[in-house]
């Protein structure tokens, strides 16, 4: 398997159980999910999709993570996704919406 350049987590906040609870995943991360699968593909960019369990930064879900960037994005949706996509596709993550 060759490892892709980036690796994109969203929170879905799955618990041990299994469960899928909490913000992230009330707030649609599964769609988010498939859509940003879908634009990677259609961008051309080599990167990978996974779903986490929960990242615990629940008032700023849903959240993801950009490997081997480690960065973290909070208030994730498909304009945010863009921004951060567009933003790959010229070389750089956007500062805007950071965790620090």
């Amino acid at each position: 398997m060759q490892v892709p350049a980036k690796h994109f987590f969203v929170c879905n906040s799955f618990r041990l159980t299994g469960d899928a609870q909490g913000v992230c995943n009330k707030k649609s991360a599964v769609s988010l999910l498939q859509y940003l699968n879908d634009e990677i593909i259609s961008r051309g960019i080599d990167g990978m999709v996974s779903s986490t369990g929960c990242l615990k930064v629940c008032d700023r879900g849903p959240v993801m993570i950009v490997q081997p960037d480690n960065v973290w994005f909070g208030k994730m949706s498909e304009e945010r996704i863009d921004e951060i996509l567009d933003g790959i596709e010229k070389g750089e993550l956007p500062l805007e919406g950071r965790l620090a």
